[in-house]
Parts: structure tokens; sequence; C-alpha cells
């Protein structure tokens, strides 16, 4: 890490001492491969009919991915299949961009720092498929102890459900979870749930 990362990763260490559990988003927070998500939501949406601004991908950043499906089409007014066009951006995400992802380095060196001190879970709104495939290519499969993923709860984030799943799966009240996040709707989830946050691209 180079000196402003080290700089983060200790205020993340300081923030983190009171809590027992640590729970992360993936894309974006511990991932950097936001700009090969938005790529892939650009791709798809043109096979849909829709040329897309890809700032939405940031309004929306932590929304499961047919829920963004389902919003793109309302705001294009463009009839599309939500199921379908969520299937197909993760298979664009996969074959053509997930290599791209490299670490947030500040972010995993915390992660890796509190295995086995602290419970560790992470809370994404992307698939367990393509969730697992991108913490392997940033080395992560197995530092952690439950994963909540799109489609696991009834409702995906701004909702409180997924983080209140991880607790429930690491046996820790959600007053001793700190959550690590890179957009509004985690944190709005974050705080619904009645847990602490931290955002990671505002260090």
């Amino acid at each position: 890490m180079n000196s402003a990362s080290q700089e983060k990763f200790e205020q993340l260490q300081h923030q983190s001492e009171p809590f027992e559990a640590l729970l992360y988003d993936v894309d974006g927070t511990l991932a950097d491969n936001m700009h090969a998500h938005k790529a892939a939501y650009v791709v798809t949406s043109a096979e849909f009919g829709i040329s897309l601004d890809d700032r939405i991908v940031d309004e929306l950043a932590g929304w499961p991915t047919v829920a963004v499906a389902k919003e793109i089409g309302l705001r294009y007014d463009v009839a599309i299949d939500e199921h379908a066009f969520a299937q197909r951006k993760s298979a664009v995400f996969i074959e053509r961009f997930i290599q791209q992802t490299t670490p947030i380095d500040y972010v995993m060196e915390h992660l890796l720092a509190n295995v086995g001190k602290k419970k560790i879970g992470l809370v994404s709104g992307g698939s367990r498929s393509t969730l697992t495939i991108t913490l392997d290519v940033i080395g992560l499969t197995g530092k952690f102890e439950t994963l909540v993923c799109a489609g696991e709860t009834p409702e995906g984030k701004p909702s409180p459900q997924p983080f209140l799943l991880a607790a429930e799966h690491l046996q820790v009240s959600p007053s001793a979870c700190l959550v690590f996040e890179d957009g509004e709707p985690g944190v709005q989830g974050a705080i619904a749930a009645g847990m602490s946050w931290v955002r990671v691209d505002q260090l």
C-alpha cells in the first residue's frame, strides 16, 4: 500500500475497534470493479435497445441487478424482462469484464487484518454466482464467515434485510456490526438495520 492507502487502512482499523462484526459490501468497496459493472450495464442495455447513461449505476449502487434493470426500464420507458436483463448483464460482466477486477487495497487489507479477530460477513447486491468469481479473482475466497447476496432476502438494499440476515448468521446484534459501503443505498440499509457504517470512498 502507498502512504495514502496506509492512512486509510489505519483509519478503518481505529473505527472498527469497538465492533464485534464487520460487514463489507463487495463491488466498489472490496473490489475495484464499478467501471467494469458500468460497462456491462451499457452493453446489455444496448442489446435491449437502450442507450444508457451509466451514471444511473452510481446512483443505484448496491441495488440488486434485477431492481436496477427494472428501474432502467422505467426511466427509459422500455418494457424489458428485468430477470432476463439481469441474467444477460451478469453473463456479459463475467465474459468480458470480470478479470479487470482488482482489490481496493486498504479495504481488503483491513478485512485480512481482522480475520480471526472479528466476525466477518459480506453483504452484496450482486448474484452469488458472479460474486464467487469476483472474490476468487481478488483472493478473498474463504476469508469470511457469511455471504448474503441478491435474492436471498425478500428485499435488497436499501432495505435493512440483507444486513440483518448477515448479523443473524454471525449471531451478533445489529449494534455490534460496522458496515463498509461505497454507495448511499447500502448506507441507508445499514442505518435502517441499526448498524454503524463507513463510506470507504469518502475517507
